[in-house]
């Protein structure tokens, strides 16, 4: 039996440093095609809150609020920010596992907004989910060949030299010996089970990937190799990935481009150099400000911006700009006027009245 890897704790802002060292090894280089597979506009997910006898809303949890963006076939977006900007809330909307309040998802051309479950169905096979606890999103009852081959059955899928080869198959693609067949989810480590749900999700070879913190669980010695798996998964059959983390030293090392949420809103979108190279959001540059370097040369001279008071509530977000209660930049018009996220330079966009490197 192999020993289960320790969950790896979210660090407040940025990433760990192994991780840092670890993926730092290898660089994505798939820059999608002109095809755009999924487009959202002006998303929006409110979570009602009920008082009383008769459990009448008195008010609303603004998870997500109004956000929009396109990802390209072929491509990595990544989508970060802090615990609660609402970034898994809008991973669970594109999957339809959540039903939004306002907006438009449109899915090759298909709005699937509010399409019923019944003709989500099919869809199925396209747009699939990787999970963020290996630990609970395998069912303990079921052994590795009917968790694998479970898409295969809910999709009546016939394969050409039956589901068990089509699992052995899987399980061999994803690095895990294919008599592992008739294991339990119990006899394997952390990393080992998040391959067995990256090979479910593959089954069906999914056109849309939604990988939602798809190492944050793991220890870093095993998360460079899940994300390296990803990234050869992708060239060898052309996925997409919409991937959402925390971790800021994993997105640079698996995303084409890369959104920031804060409190429910996009505050700014860019390819991955611009974005880590020049910041223009000073939420963004606070963010970058605390990932760790492992490089002591390099860490010398670099300012550490460290942001005063705690995130606000969603039930009342501020008005205007949501950061300015935060921001060193801040002036009456951040508190009055809500800034557009509009592009600076071709290919980034950036939602803020005053913002950092505009002119590199």
């Amino acid at each position: 039996m192999s020993t289960t890897e320790s969950p790896n704790p979210e660090p407040v802002a940025g990433g760990s440093a192994a991780a840092s060292t670890a993926t730092a090894a290898k660089q994505p280089h798939h820059g999608g095609s002109q095809e755009t597979l999924l487009e959202v506009t002006d998303l929006q997910k409110h979570f009602p809150v009920t008082a009383g006898l008769l459990r009448r809303q008195v008010a609303a949890v603004k998870a997500v609020d109004g956000i929009s963006f396109t990802v390209r076939a072929g491509e990595t977006l990544g989508v970060v920010g802090e615990s609660g900007c609402g970034k898994t809330t809008t991973g669970r909307m594109i999957m339809r596992l959540l039903e939004p309040s306002a907006g438009k998802i449109v899915f090759q051309g298909q709005d699937i907004t509010h399409m019923k479950q019944r003709h989500m169905r099919p869809l199925r096979r396209d747009i699939q989910m990787i999970f963020q606890d290996p630990y609970s999103s395998l069912n303990p009852r079921q052994t590795v060949g009917a968790i694998v081959g479970a898409p295969f059955k809910l999709q009546k899928v016939k394969t050409e030299h039956g589901t068990k080869k089509a699992v052995q198959e899987l399980l061999e693609l994803v690095g895990l010996n294919p008599e592992h067949y008739n294991r339990y989810p119990h006899e394997f480590s952390g990393g080992q089970r998040q391959r067995i749900g990256v090979a479910r999700t593959l089954a069906l070879r999914p056109k849309l990937i939604v990988a939602d913190e798809p190492v944050s669980a793991l220890d870093v010695s095993i998360q460079a190799q899940v994300i390296n798996l990803l990234e050869d998964l992708q060239d060898e059959f052309g996925l997409t990935y919409v991937v959402i983390a925390h971790d800021l030293s994993v997105v640079r090392h698996i995303a084409d481009r890369v959104a920031v949420m804060y409190l429910g809103k996009m505050v700014e979108v860019a390819d991955r150099n611009s974005l880590y190279e020049a910041p223009m959001h000073p939420y963004t540059t606070a963010l970058m400000s605390a990932v760790p370097i492992p490089d002591p040369a390099k860490r010398k001279g670099r300012e550490r911006i460290r942001l005063q008071g705690d995130v606000p509530s969603p039930l009342n977000p501020p008005p205007a700009c949501r950061f300015h209660t935060r921001c060193w930049k801040a002036q009456d018009i951040c508190k009055t006027v809500e800034p557009p996220l509009v592009a600076l330079k071709p290919g980034h966009q950036v939602a803020c009245h005053f913002p950092e490197n505009a002119g590199l």
